[in-house]
């Protein structure tokens, strides 16, 4: 029994690593090709006021928190 879990074991983990070097990404195939790098540099219209909490709140961007000084 406890060979038998083994060799399943070994078998799906191989059939796993085979399917990921299968799937292999270019730079422009990726689920965030469209999220852009934080800051002002990288907005294609940017702000004319921007302060710190701004530049916090777009680097933590997507995250669920807001930043501690808001």
């Amino acid at each position: 029994m406890a060979r038998t879990m083994m060799i399943a074991g070994i078998t799906i983990a191989s059939l796993a690593a085979l399917t990921m070097l299968g799937r292999k990404r270019s730079a422009g195939n990726t689920p965030f090709r469209h999220v852009r790098p934080a800051g002002t540099e990288a907005m294609r219209d940017q702000p004319e006021d921007w302060d710190i909490v701004d530049e916090q709140s777009d680097g933590s961007f997507p995250a669920s928190d807001p930043p501690g000084n808001y």
